[in-house]
């Protein structure tokens, strides 16, 4: 007869969990033995006993195991989350071409194309959006031209100031110009009373002098040789005679 199914549970009894534990360890040990030295495959096993024992097995090493198992694992992350990305990104263009088909299809209904498909409410309420938005455009373009002519009536402000302050530097100018008018005429007439009393009290030309016309003529100066007069001392000096020419 063969042996019958063991049930896979917890066996109750320390002694019969301890032997099993020993008969099914050892032979876990011997597979993979055997399984690294016939497929010629890296095989690293470790078991914990019940109280914290360690039995390991490693056809290499563990520490190599190890690695070669930690770098597989993030590998296979890595590949898991390139999926994921690609999975997500395709879902997310996905969305949004949905969406831009709804966009473009309201926006042909909008400017008044492919109407056919529409029942009474929908062209109702495509009527409300409308006169909503033409609304708002018109508030809109009423507060730009608001806003433009507040601009405009700042600016006239300006330069009406601008205006005052420059009519108001012209008439300084003006009343300086006068000003300086008036003591030009005053200056003027001084020196025009100072060139007639001037006219007035200039000398006589002497009775033997004469003033040539032209102002450029040489002037000759001689003197006369002293002579010999009756009655007056011969060591007495004499004055010659002057003569212009």
């Amino acid at each position: 007869m063969g042996r019958g199914k063991i049930v896979i549970r917890r066996i109750d009894n320390s002694t019969s969990r301890q032997v099993t534990f020993s008969k099914r360890r050892n032979g876990l040990l011997k597979k993979a033995k055997e399984l690294a030295i016939l497929c010629d495959a890296e095989v690293g096993l470790m078991i914990f006993s019940s109280t914290g024992r360690l039995y390991e097995f490693a056809s290499t090493s563990m520490k190599s195991v190890l690695d070669r198992y930690n770098k597989s694992k993030e590998e296979h992350q890595l590949v898991m989350n390139a999926n994921s990305e690609v999975k997500f990104w395709q879902r997310e263009v996905a969305s949004l071409r949905q969406q831009l088909h709804n966009l473009q299809e309201n926006h042909r209904q909008l400017m008044g194309e492919e109407l056919s498909g529409l029942s009474v409410k929908d062209l109702q309420n495509l009527e409300n959006q409308l006169e909503m938005s033409l609304r708002g455009v018109r508030m809109k373009k009423d507060q730009l031209l608001i806003d433009e002519i507040q601009e405009l009536n700042q600016k006239g402000s300006l330069i009406y100031q601008e205006n005052m302050e420059l009519y108001k530097k012209v008439n300084f100018i003006r009343q300086e110009n006068m000003e300086l008018y008036k003591k030009m005429n005053l200056e003027s007439q001084v020196y025009e009373t100072r060139g007639a009393d001037i006219v007035h009290r200039a000398p006589t030309i002497p009775h033997n002098f004469c003033i040539a016309e032209d102002a450029h003529v040489p002037i000759h100066l001689e003197l006369s040789q002293p002579q010999q007069t009756d009655g007056v001392q011969p060591g007495a000096p004499k004055l010659g005679r002057l003569q212009l020419h």
